[in-house]
């Protein structure tokens, strides 16, 4: 009688544990699912999600990553410009 008590109370603790095992690893998996930074088809139903302030959040760092990229590339073709120019006007004083 005591053998089958012990054996019932080690098989409710051992449901207990992996029952908690399981739910920590769908954390995990939703967690990883909020890191990701870029969206695309395949992972539109992460992105939905969200919620509307990550949402917002992820795309506004989007949008100042982009303005980055173009002031960095406006700066590159003004540079490029004046280079040309430059040679341009000498080119053009030599000849004379």
């Amino acid at each position: 009688m005591l053998l089958k008590l012990v054996i019932i109370i080690l098989f409710v603790f051992i449901f207990l544990y992996f029952k908690n095992l399981f739910k920590f690893n769908k954390k995990q998996k939703v967690l990883n699912a909020k890191k990701i930074t870029t969206f695309n088809k395949k992972n539109l139903n992460n992105w939905m999600d969200l919620t509307k302030k990550e949402r917002y959040n992820l795309s506004n760092q989007d949008s100042m990553k982009y303005m980055d990229r173009r002031k960095l590339l406006l700066d590159e073709i003004r540079k490029e410009y004046k280079k040309i120019s430059k040679e341009n006007s000498e080119g053009n004083i030599k000849k004379k």
